[in-house]
């Protein structure tokens, strides 16, 4: 059964840093793109950052320079590492590959 896992998640104060991990099982996705969304309370999910299996990445404007997406192809492991984080931040994050979801990991930053 193919699935994604995500971890790493907490709470953590305003310019502190989380690096979530997303483990994918059930078959290869070296050559997928994997991507991280996000969703707050009362909005909708968005985009964060995604990892193309060409090696490129793109961002979320909010996010650039803060956040950075990698990827372990031998692991199946999508990596989210988020520094100097804000409380606009706070959200539960999803990984994404293809049509599948993972059930998410929530990520809480206090002021």
């Amino acid at each position: 059964q193919v699935q994604l896992v995500e971890s790493g998640g907490g709470l953590v104060q305003a310019g502190g840093s989380l690096r979530l991990a997303c483990a994918a099982s059930g078959r290869s996705f070296s050559d997928t793109n994997m991507a991280w969304y996000r969703q707050a309370p009362g909005k909708a999910r968005e985009f964060v950052a995604i990892s193309g299996y060409l090696g490129t990445t793109l961002y979320l404007n909010a996010v650039k320079g803060r956040f950075t997406v990698s990827r372990d192809n031998n692991t199946n492991t999508l990596y989210l590492q988020m520094n100097n984080l804000k409380p606009e931040d706070t959200a539960i994050y999803y990984c994404n590959v293809l049509e599948l979801w993972g059930k998410g990991t929530p990520v809480t930053v206090s002021s």
